[in-house]
């Protein structure tokens, strides 16, 4: 990691104001590696995770990066994996106090943190809240016992069940994690899988597609998932029945009742700021001149050996800036995300360009029918939600 200086020196971009900042810390382990994830997580025993020793080498490497984001306050905290829950929740209270001693976090703060069934036994949801968590993410994807067989999860439908209703007495807010497109899903499993999530009437639900990633034992053996018409009709029944149960889509993976969205993922999508501490964990920040993106050691191991080393900046292992050719595509690939799009102004605010760099694809997109616009917003259209990435891709250099 380069010192301040480096990053306060003259460039080609003028930010106006620095966005707001979140923090994202990386808890790398899982009981077990699911099939379809491309995450960084590794397994290991709940009894060997080296607990106190990554909370040593996170806090480490948070003060090493201080510099670059002093006086900022941190609007939230999202603590994700792996499997956050398999720590302690002793360990969770002594990262976020320590966190607390080092940041200014706004009076506010979110504080989310993912847990999955399949690792916590009774009130010790209520013992993370305790500690400071204010929003749980549960990892439920489903609640078919022999699609969570096929997904690899390491949890049953009663342990979701029993989960989601510890979540809701716990929390204010929370959030269900779902996937369809399941191995062998019919729409009828689908529903199924809505009814027993919409009974807990989840503040905030987010939905994912089956994707099968690269490197993952899922494209060495790829299962037999539903097709393309059978997955749009999926998401259509989502989208229906969330919205007829109060839950509107503000993302096009998201779903929450008002003033329930996750406040981590609206600061991504709306290109704000993040530091990213924890193995492999990425991190975006602005200076006056520039946006740059970092990396840490992806390996645990290696990763907690260099930031507990006498160069704790040394667990960052890729520090670089944004071409000024990529931010109009990186600021689209998470604004047009959002149901609402985005002001214009902040278009200009967190890139440091002029909106004239838009101007063309922005025109095509709206005689492609994909975006409207007016004086200060542009958002998606339905038909814009449906062909996402092709609207993102108008934004390429």
């Amino acid at each position: 990691m380069h010192d301040i200086q480096h990053y306060m020196r003259p460039g080609t971009l003028q930010l106006p104001s620095l966005p707001p900042l979140s923090l994202y810390v990386h808890l790398p382990w899982c009981l077990k590696k699911c099939p379809y994830c491309d995450f960084n997580s590794h397994e290991l025993n709940p009894r060997e995770v080296p607990e106190q020793r990554y909370l040593d080498a996170l806090i480490a490497d948070l003060e090493a990066s201080l510099p670059l984001i002093w006086g900022r306050p941190v609007q939230s905290i999202f603590i994700g994996g792996g499997t956050p829950s398999l720590f302690s929740p002793t360990g969770i209270n002594r990262l976020l106090s320590d966190i607390r001693a080092r940041l200014r976090l706004a009076a506010d703060c979110e504080i989310t943190l993912e847990a999955n069934p399949g690792t916590f036994e009774k009130d010790r949801f209520a013992a993370f809240r305790a500690a400071g968590v204010t929003r749980l993410s549960v990892g439920v994807q489903s609640f078919n016992d022999a699609h969570l067989k096929a997904l690899g999860r390491v949890h049953d439908r009663a342990q979701a069940l029993a989960a989601l209703e510890e979540a809701a007495r716990s929390f204010e807010t929370w959030n269900l994690d779902l996937m369809y497109a399941l191995p062998g899903q019919s729409l009828t499993q689908l529903d199924a899988d809505l009814d027993a999530a919409l009974s807990f009437a989840p503040p905030h639900l987010s939905v994912y597609h089956l994707t099968i990633e690269p490197n993952t034992y899922f494209a060495k053996f790829p299962p037999q998932t539903p097709d393309e018409d059978t997955a749009y009709a999926m998401l259509d029944r989502i989208t229906e029945r969330t919205g007829a149960s109060g839950l509107g889509r503000y993302e096009v993976s998201a779903y929450a009742q008002p003033g329930h969205g996750c406040r981590h993922n609206l600061n991504y999508w709306q290109f704000g700021d993040y530091l990213g501490i924890g193995a492999g964990a990425h991190g975006k920040l602005s200076f006056a001149h520039r946006v740059i993106r970092q990396v840490r050691a992806r390996e645990p191991r290696l990763y907690m050996e260099r930031a507990l080393s006498a160069d704790p900046g040394s667990a960052v292992v890729q520090d670089e800036e944004v071409s000024r050719a990529d931010l109009p595509f990186e600021f689209m690939l998470n604004a047009l995300r959002l149901r609402e799009g985005f002001a214009l102004q902040d278009f200009a605010d967190r890139t440091g360009l002029a909106l004239t760099a838009i101007q063309k694809p922005l025109e095509e997109a709206e005689r492609k029918g994909w975006l409207t616009r007016d004086l200060n917003r542009a958002w998606p259209t339905e038909q814009g939600f449906d062909f996402l990435s092709d609207l993102q891709a108008l934004f390429l250099p």
